[in-house]
Parts: C-alpha cells; structure tokens; sequence
C-alpha cells in the first residue's frame, strides 16, 4: 500500500534529519506548499508573519483551529478525531488500524437466527496462532462500521485526509511519527464535558489520576499482574495488559455473561454510565410500574426500602468484577467509565463506528427535458421582477417606519405580505433581496422610513432580463439570511426584516456550493432536497448549529442550503428543481460545461509535500463506483481543475469531487460577466413586453401580457390592479383617476392615450368617468397657512363646515372663498377626499402642485456590503509576495552568525584586577558565543552593538562584499531583523540589498541597534 501523500517532507532525505517541531516542517516545505497553506487559511496572512515561526505558532492558536477543522470534510476529520485518540506520535500503520480496525481480530459472524448474542469468545486467526476476538458483529450494525465502506475504500482515501491534514498545518511528522498539533489534539480528544464523536473515554493514566497506590494495587493483582513499586509501573502495567490483544482476550474468557453484555453497552459511547441504575437493576424483584406494585400486593414504601438497601450493598456482582480489574473504573461517585484501551481491543481497534471515506453520491436523479426547465424558471424569473417591482411601488410614497432597533416592525411587515398576496417566508425574501440589490434603503431622516432607492429608477430602465440579472447577482454574493426572520436570536429577540441581525457570512459559500452541485449534473436533472444535504453535510460537518435549531440536521449550513433551493426556485435560478440555463451561465462557464456522474476523470492525486508537486493518475473506475482517492485541499491538482465562478462551487464529477473550501468569492467583474452572460439566455425565454390593452364595459382594462415600461407605469397611476396572474385586469375608479389627474394630466390627455392603447373602443362609462372627475377635480384648493381650503364657489364650502365629519379639522371660514383648517395640508389632503370631495394642492403661488408617483426617494444609497465569514482568500500575487516575506524573514531569524568576542554593552575591558569581574566576563562572552545573535542576546531578539561598532562593521561588509545581520527600528516603533549585503555607507546612512525585502533599501545608521557578521555558509 504506497501513501505518497502522507509522506512528510521533512522525515527523510533531508540533511536536517526529521523535523521536531511544526516550524521545522514548514522550514522544509516548497513555497508552493506554503502557498497551499495561506489559501486554505487565510487568517494566518492577517497580518503576514515575521517568519515560519511565527506562522507556526499562528497556525497552532485556537482560533485558528477552529476555522481550519470546521472545514474539513467528514472522512478527514474522522481522522483527526482518530489521531485525537491515538497515541502521540502516531505511526501511519496505527492510524490504519484506528480507521479500518485490526486485521487480526476476527470478528464473529454473529448469532442464529433466534439465538441470544454470545459472549466474545478466543478465536485463533487464520494461519497464526494468536489469540483474536472482537465483539460480534451484530454489535456493529447493519450497514455500519466497516461494512459501510470497505478497507479497500478506507485504504485508498486516507493518504488524501493526511495530506488534507497536513497541507492546512494541523498535521506534521513522518509516516513513522505522525503529530496532531496540540491545540487540534485539545479541540478534539474526548473528555468528561466534550464527548468525542469515536465515543471513547479517557485512556487509562487520565481515568486512574485520582486513584490512591493500594487501590491500583488492587486493580492489577485481580487482573493477574504481578505487584509494581509505585503507581506510576502500575498504570503502564495496566494499559500493556488492555492493549495485548491475547492476555485481554484471556482475560475476558472469565467474565461473566452480564459483566460483558455492561461493557457492549458502553462500546460505541457514551463511556459512562451510572453504578446505581445498574444497583438498581440487579435487585431482581423490584416492580416496574406502581400499578405492578399494587398488583403484586408490595407497598411503594418497600420497594423503596429494597433500593435504599441495594444501593447501600453497592454495585452488582459482574459490575464488581469489572471494577476490580479495571475493565471499568470509576469516574465520580456513582459513574464509571470505559477506559479508551479497553474500548479499542472490544472494538478490534476501531476509533469509528461508522467510517466515511467515499463522497455521497448524488442519486437517485430525476431527468427532465432541458427546455421545460428552461421555461419554468423563466416564469419564474418573470414573477421575481413583477414582485420585486410591486414591493417598491408599495413603498415608494414612503414606506414603513424604522424600528429604533433597525428593522421592520412585525404589523407593517405582515401588512407587506398581505399586499403582495405572498406568505411571510416569501416576503421577508423579496423585501431582503431588494435591499441586497440596493433598490430599497432607509431615507435617513429624524422619523427615519424605508423607501426606494435612486437606483431603482436606474433598474427600471433596464431590460427584464438585465433587471433580473441584477437580482440574481445580488442574492448570490448576499449575506442576510431572509429564512431567519421571526427566528428568537440566543437573547431572546425576535429578527426582524431589514434589521441588523440577518448577515450570515456563510450563505454566499453555501449558496454557490449548493448552485455548483446541481450544475455538476446533467441538463435538467435534479436530486431530492435530502440527498442534496447529505452531500454538503459530508463536506463541511462541523459548521456551527444554527439559531434555535431543533435537532442535528438543522445546524445553519443545512437552513442555508434548504433556502438557498427555495429561493433559487423563486427566483428562477432553477426550474422544477434543476439548473436552468441561466442559472449556470450565472455561476459561470466551468460549471455550465461541468461533467455529470458517470464520467471518468483523474480521480487520484499523489502529493508529495517535500517537492510540491503533484500528479493525476488514471484510476479507471467511473462515478458511479465512488472509490477513487480525491485530490487533497488546494493541491496542485484541485487548483487545476477548479477555475471561475463555477469553480468556486466546487464542480466537477461526483466520482471526482474536488473539495474547495477556501476560494476567493467572485470579483464585480465576474459577476458582471456572469450576470450578462445569464441575462442573454434568459432573454428569448421572457414574454415580449405589449404596447395595447383591451377596456372593457365593466370599467376594466386587460393586459393580456406585460406591458411595455410607459404604458404600465401610467395604467398602474389611472388604475388599481384588481388581479394579477399571466393577463393582469386594471379597475378605474374615481379615486385611480383623480389620482391621475394629480399628476398634471388633463381629462383630454387621458382619453388620448386610452385611445393611442387600447385595442378596443372606449367604453362610454370609461368616458363620463374621467370626464365628471376632471370637472370637479381643483374646485377645492389647499394650501398651507397652517392649511387653508380656498373655493369659488361659497356653497361647496359651507357644505363642507355642515358635514360632521369636518369637525376634525377645525375649519373655519375667513372669508366667503376661504376656510382656515388646524391640520396639516397633507391631512387635510386625505380627509377631504375621504369625503367624497376631489380638492388639489395649491403652492405659495397659487398654482396647483403637480405630484408624480416616484417623487419620494431616499438619498443615494448603496447596496448593504456583505459581511464575510472570515478574511478574503488572498489571490496568486499576494501568496507569492506573502511567501517571499516570510521565507525572507526567516532566513533573518535563523541565520548563523559568527560570534562576538565583546560582552554587549560594555564600553571597557573588565578589570584585571577583580577576579569576580573577570570571571563575569568570561561567562557572558561564552554566552555570546553560542547564542544565536551577536552580543549574547537570544534567538528571536535584536542584536545590540554600539554605534562606532556598527558603523565599523558596515564598512567591512562594504569592502568584503558580505552581508551582515542588523536589528532595525522604524518610524512607528516596529522593530525587525534584516540581512543586508552593503554597498555604500556615507551621510549616516548604508545603502545595500536588503535580502528580507528582496530590493535596495537605505537606512538611517541611528535606526541600526546593531549588526552581526554572518557564518560563511548562512546564505
């Protein structure tokens, strides 16, 4: 079995010998790798490391490890949960054995039909004369463990976990010394208050820490080991005896049937378990229910008493017998736990109950015609916009206030749903898609509101499809997560819509991810929603638990994934479940172009960390097999394969699958390519906007189909929609057009255009309608004094100060034409019409004011800036200068120096004469001449010379051409440790190539805290 891609790059080969710390390793590592390790975790560039030390130390923070573990996929974090448990270091062959179980231990076939569970049994292996057994394989479960995936697929999968592991620096070592970094070792070992998925305990030295010498005496005499001198032998006497697989098995052969049917109970997790229910249990006699009780004639009060007594007994007899030789040991008052050895020899070694190397497959696939997928997500699209465009219509005479905690208040955020005939799920989704596309922001002001945006005017002049584009885009680069309104937050709080609660940073990652999956099939096949969460499930695990959810398959990633499907489907992403067209031009042209299952590919990479190259080899099996090693996490050959927008989703062959975990999200360039690209396959699919309508005798115009951008906006101003749906029915009522006529147009103006558009004649209703409304329309004036209603006729006036439901406005008449009002003249507006009366706006001139439908608009705003979920994965450039940096700032860190013969800081020799000062003397000279700087000082710190021997030095180097080692100190205060080569000292300055730079630099000579010759060899 070869495993080039465990191979460390340090562990052979290497004049250096094996590398004993992680900084070590990546000394060793190709600048490629490195590279591969700031794109898989990019927090560490932030800010760049000094050198290879300090990023290894970055690389080891718990923060860090986090983000890096709870992005591996499942296979390769069950084997960082198998290293966890294993011991440190751990040889390959171990972590075989942890994944795959012994291949010594027979694991019995189980029992007849009808018959009870055996106990575990020596059996002699094959060909040996060991002694193996194993629990029965009915403890393992149908379909579970190893039978799930075969050894052969543990096998061929789990050098690419290792490199995985190793590449992202949470793994170092040879094969022969594999090392889980401490801080992973912590995060995912298992312990009292944080169970392990391996569902194991602690190892025996952890669960016997508290143990007193005579009890662990005790222990190993009635486990037949010989007596030790001190606890210490006695606990590794112990663990020798539970991992050797014959002396346990000989062990085991005496227990009793009960102690072992206890110990199966514990096997898969959890460890623990409670000494008194088992006390409990061993009573015999005790009753179940308080109705058997009474039935067997036994009072409550006794069978109390019987429990009071067993318990005082203590634990039963095969659960003493497993204390005593501490196949169990205690782990509290009345707990015990199943040491970790223990646990591993009943499991034949075993970390995992169930291992998952092979990606899931997604399957079964329902396959449609491309074209009706086509069609239904344009319908769809074509829906979005009408949606999209109602909303703002809605809002755009002011919309709802803002709550003083940001947000939509629960009564105007159901009033929008009501008015868009959408349930409230939908609605929080359009209202938050169009804040994403910046079509809808709040206005600022003092009684802050939300309204549209000048942008939205902007998006109304596009074409359907370059509008629908602009959604599109939107909603995939979004952070807010609309399925989260309504939630309860950890504080209590509802979320509220457009309020400050909804970013998730994770939702363009998963949105892309789920997007490329589905591109990855066939056109117009899709997969059930539960096979769909699977897949991604398997590929990030560990992501945190979502807000309230209610069980483990509604942590946040899976939420995110089921709304990005429902909200792709609304939008017109996706059509009856699968990718339309435009839907994968929008992700990209790789994942348009992206191969289905079934198609052979390169499914097996061999990494070799020590040289950084990486090569595809042929396997031959197809999709459907899923058996193939995957290229590890960045590897040169992920990289390869994964290009553009459509790669970011992680495309490929589902036999291929090609982990992407880190990759940069989308420029605007590509997103506006994309969105292009998607808006010219969408187009052809959009009805054909109409210029006519047909007006009915009813007071009713049709609008067999969309309508043109003029004559629907004019239409939506003279009448109300009554219906929408694929032929939109308009109502004029009088209100619908005196509300055109407040927007300037005369009564012959209406009945031109009604005329110029419609296809039918104009109903003689439609006509003594506009024309009784324009003749009464502006009899009434009103303007601001603080209001004022002026009229030429008295008559119509007094009938005003006569109607009872004018005793709100305080009128009163000044003059036979006039009547002052204690209301504000937009008030006074809407209440005169709500009288029946059609009274016009009159401004400081006199003239009537013409208002128009989109007059009210917030300032310029732009679209809200997605929250990331981490810092930006950093482009080839960056990596590249990044790498040059550290390995620049290392060679500075660990470069040989020649050793100083002067004690640093002393301006004289010491004296002579005093016997105590030389000796001090010669000790710090000896100091300085072993240490790793000049002058004595440590590794890592500034050298420190005096000014004359700085400048002395310099000069030397100037004329030898050598470089030296110098501390620097810049403006700000930040020091730093460079290697120069100098070429010229003149002014209080030195000149020279700055090896850590890579350029020519100058520096002050009273910046310089001191320089240091170099050993010959150091560059």
């Amino acid at each position: 079995m070869t495993r080039e891609n465990g191979r460390s790059g340090g562990s052979s080969g290497s004049n250096r010998g094996a590398p004993r710390t992680l900084a070590e390793e990546l000394r060793v590592r190709p600048d490629g790798a490195l590279a591969t390790l700031l794109r898989a975790r990019p927090d560490l560039l932030n800010p760049v490391p000094n050198d290879l030390t300090q990023l290894a130390t970055r690389a080891g923070t718990r923060a860090s490890v986090v983000r890096a573990v709870e992005r591996l996929d499942r296979f390769a974090l069950q084997v960082a949960e198998a290293l966890a448990v294993a011991p440190d270091p751990c040889p390959y062959e171990t972590l075989c054995i942890l994944m795959t179980g012994d291949p010594d231990a027979v694991v019995d076939a189980g029992p007849a039909a009808g018959a009870e569970p055996t106990a575990m049994n020596a059996a002699t292996h094959a060909g040996t004369d060991t002694a193996s057994w194993a629990v029965p394989a009915s403890d393992v479960g149908a379909g579970e463990g190893v039978a799930a995936a075969s050894v052969a697929d543990i096998h061929a999968a789990l050098p690419r976990a290792v490199a995985t592991l190793r590449q992202q620096a949470l793994l170092w070592g040879g094969d022969d010394r594999l090392r889980l970094i401490r801080t992973a070792r912590e995060l995912l070992a298992p312990s009292a208050t944080r169970p392990s998925p391996t569902g194991l305990g602690p190892t025996v030295a952890e669960a016997t820490a508290g143990m007193s010498p005579g009890r662990l005496q005790e222990v190993i005499a009635a486990a037949g080991l010989p007596p030790t001198h001190d606890p210490v032998t006695a606990v590794a006497a112990l663990t020798r005896l539970f991992t050797d697989r014959a002396r346990m098995a000989a062990l085991l052969d005496q227990a009793p049937p009960e102690a072992l049917t206890a110990l199966r109970r514990l096997l898969w997790g959890p460890p623990y378990g409670a000494v008194s229910a088992a006390t409990a249990e061993s009573a015999g006699a005790a009753p179940d229910t308080d109705a058997e009780r009474v039935a067997g004639g036994q009072a409550v009060g006794d069978v109390r008493e019987r429990t009071r007594a067993a318990e005082q007994a203590g634990p039963a007899p095969h659960l003493r017998w497993l204390l005593a030789r501490g196949l169990l040991l205690p782990a509290g008052p009345r707990n015990v736990v199943l040491p970790r050895e223990v646990a591993l020899q009943l499991r034949g070694g075993r970390a995992h109950r169930t291992v998952e190397p092979l990606v899931p497959q997604l399957v079964p696939l329902t396959e449609r015609r491309p074209q009706a997928v086509d069609a239904a997500a344009a319908g769809q699209a074509f829906t979005a916009l009408a949606t999209v465009e109602e909303l703002l219509k809605e809002w755009q005479a002011g919309g709802p206030a803002v709550l003083r905690a940001g947000g939509l208040s629960v009564r105007d955020f159901k009033r929008t749903a009501a008015a868009l005939d959408v349930t409230e799920s939908m609605a929080a989704f359009w209202i938050e898609l169009a804040y994403a596309a910046g079509l809808l922001a709040s206005d600022g002001e003092a009684d802050e509101r939300f309204a549209p945006t000048p942008a939205y005017d902007e998006w109304l002049r596009l074409s359907a499809e370059q509008r629908w584009a602009r959604l599109a885009t939107a909603w995939l680069t979004a952070t807010r997560a609309p399925g989260l309104v309504g939630v309860r937050d950890a504080k209590g709080r509802t979320l509220s819509a457009l309020g400050p609660d909804l970013d998730r940073g994770a939702a363009p990652e998963v949105r892309r991810r789920a997007l490329g999956l589905l591109a990855a099939l066939p056109a117009g096949a899709s997969v059930p929603t539960d096979v769909l969460l699977n897949r991604l499930r398997w590929e990030r695990p560990l992501r945190g638990a979502a807000d309230g959810a209610a069980g483990p398959d509604d942590d946040l990633r899976s939420r995110l994934a089921r709304w990005t499907l429902t909200e792709a489907e609304t939008l017109g992403v996706t059509g009856r479940g699968a990718l339309a067209s435009h839907g994968r031009a929008l992700l990209g042209s790789t994942a348009a172009q992206a191969p289905g299952p079934g198609t052979e590919m390169n499914q097996a990479t061999e990494t070799n960390e020590a040289t950084g190259t990486s090569k595809a080899t042929k396997t031959g099996k197809t999709a459907g097999k899923g058996k193939a090693t995957e290229p590890g996490l960045g590897s040169p050959a992920s990289k390869a394969t994964t290009t553009g927008i459509g790669a970011q989703a992680g495309q490929g062959s589902e036999a291929g699958w090609l982990p992407a975990p880190s990759l940069p999200a989308p420029s605007a360039a590509e997103l506006a390519a994309a969105g292009a690209a998607a808006a010219r396959l969408l187009a052809p699919l959009l009805p054909q906007p109409l210029n006519h309508v047909l007006l009915q005798a009813d007071l009713t115009a049709v609008a067999p189909g969309p309508l043109e951008r003029h004559l629907a906006d004019l239409l939506g101003v003279l009448a109300d929609v009554e219906s929408k749906g694929g032929a939109t029915v308009y109502r004029f009522t009088p209100a619908s057009v005196r509300r055109a006529l407040d927007t300037g147009r005369a009564a012959a103006d209406l009945h031109a255009f009604l005329a110029e558009h419609s296809r039918t004649s104009i109903p003689q209703p439609l006509t003594y309608l506009i024309d009784d409304v324009a003749r009464r329309h502006g009899q009434l004036r009103v303007g601001a004094a603080s209001a004022y209603v002026r009229c030429d006729d008295d008559a119509l006036l007094a009938e005003i100060l006569a109607d009872r439901r004018s005793s709100g406005l305080r009128l009163r008449r000044l003059a036979p034409t006039v009547l002052a009002a204690q209301a504000a003249p937009d008030v006074l507006l809407e209440r005169l019409r709500e009288m029946g009366y059609a009274p016009a706006a009159e401004s400081a001139e006199g003239d009537v004011m013409v208002t128009r439908a989109d007059a009210y608009r917030t300032p310029p705003r732009t679209a809200p800036t997605p929250v990331p979920d981490g810092p930006p994965v950093p482009d080839d450039r960056l990596l590249n200068a990044a790498v040059r940096a550290i390995r620049a700032g290392d060679l500075a860190a660990t470069a040989a120096h020649k050793p100083s013969t002067a004690v640093p800081g002393a301006e004289q020799a010491p004296d002579e004469e005093d016997p105590t000062a030389g000796a001090d003397a010669e000790a710090a000279t000896g100091v300085a001449a072993g240490s790793a700087a000049a002058g004595g000082v440590g590794p890592g710190r500034l050298p420190r010379t005096t000014s004359a021997e700085t400048l002395a030095t310099m000069q030397a180097a100037v004329l030898t051409g050598s470089a030296v080692w110098i501390g620097y100190v810049n403006v700000d205060g930040a020091a730093s440790q460079r290697v120069i080569a100098p070429v010229r000292v003149e002014g209080g300055f030195v000149t020279g190539y700055d090896h850590t730079a890579d350029e020519v630099r100058t520096y002050p000579l009273h910046r310089i805290t001191g320089v240091a010759e170099l050993a010959d060899d150091s560059l």
